[in-house]
């Protein structure tokens, strides 16, 4: 995998010499990947629609081929890696008039680092923010009836994107039994296929560690559009989407670099390469978790 320089710092990364030991994913252990040639697509509507992500900076383009209305994305990794890039995406969907729905898991959303972001991209802090509508769950009986009543909520809001973050950790507590979690998770499961049947827009499903950890997704959960792993290297990510094994490194610039090269296939002799002009590099206001 090429090294593609990252044009400034990702927010909340930091690189560590500790690699995360990617699982490995068989073809066959997911049964919903489809073709292109095999989906059937969705009648295209004003509302049904790809997530909204700006062209720059290059990754944002990236990570929006890999998203289909009515079918979900997930991404697969850990937190350290996975929360820059979805914080980026956040505040390039605000950039050009996406709208966000998001039921948040594991109390992670950090609303003043977002903002911070969308002022890199031109937009002000408030009009980030107002375009991410967020449903907060504090126990797994809420998250189970906040994923239940979701499809009605994207009726009536009409997002351009879900997002699933985190689902299964509040259901790790020792006050929930084993077999009442893989049942309460089942479910889950099988409503978030049941949600974008009825109000089909692109899902992104983001979940750190193994497919273990959250019963039912393989096996009665939506159909995947794609399935992306994240991984930490020692100088900044390595992603990986498994339809058309497309693979992505990000580095940390050094100083004086400018711009990034995206390579889809480390084993092609001419490599794509794609210009970012990336946002500025965030402030030095360090702010707390909201």
């Amino acid at each position: 995998m090429s090294a593609i320089p990252l044009a400034s710092p990702l927010p909340s990364f930091v690189p560590s010499a500790d690699e995360f030991v990617e699982e490995p994913v068989q073809s066959e252990a997911i049964p919903r990947l489809p073709s292109a040639r095999s989906r059937t697509p969705v009648a295209p509507t004003s509302a049904h629609v790809r997530p909204r992500l700006p062209e720059s900076p290059g990754i944002l383009a990236w990570l929006a081929r890999r998203f289909q209305p009515g079918e979900a994305t997930i991404w697969l990794g850990p937190s350290s890696a996975v929360t820059p890039l979805l914080e980026l995406t956040y505040a390039g969907s605000a950039s050009v008039e996406g709208e966000i729905s998001l039921i948040e898991g594991a109390n992670r959303f950090h609303p003043f680092r977002i903002g911070e972001l969308g002022r890199d991209f031109g937009v002000p802090p408030e009009e980030v923010l107002r375009r991410i509508r967020l449903a907060r769950a504090f126990t797994a009986y809420q998250l189970v009836a906040l994923v239940d009543g979701w499809s009605i909520e994207a009726r009536r809001r009409r997002p351009t994107l879900l997002v699933a973050h985190e689902l299964p950790t509040l259901f790790e507590t020792a006050e929930i039994r084993s077999e009442e979690r893989d049942a309460l998770l089942r479910h889950v499961a099988r409503t978030l296929r049941t949600v974008i049947d009825r109000a089909p827009y692109p899902l992104l499903v983001a979940l750190e560690g193994g497919f273990d950890r959250f019963p039912g997704l393989l096996e009665t959960g939506p159909r995947f559009a794609d399935l992306i792993t994240f991984r930490r290297h020692p100088r900044g990510l390595a992603l990986r989407a498994y339809r058309d094994d497309a693979r992505v490194r990000l580095v940390r610039r050094r100083d004086g670099q400018r711009g990034m090269e995206e390579f889809a296939d480390d084993r092609t002799e001419e490599p794509e390469v794609i210009p970012w002009a990336a946002p500025h590099p965030p402030t030095v206001r360090h702010w707390t978790s909201g």
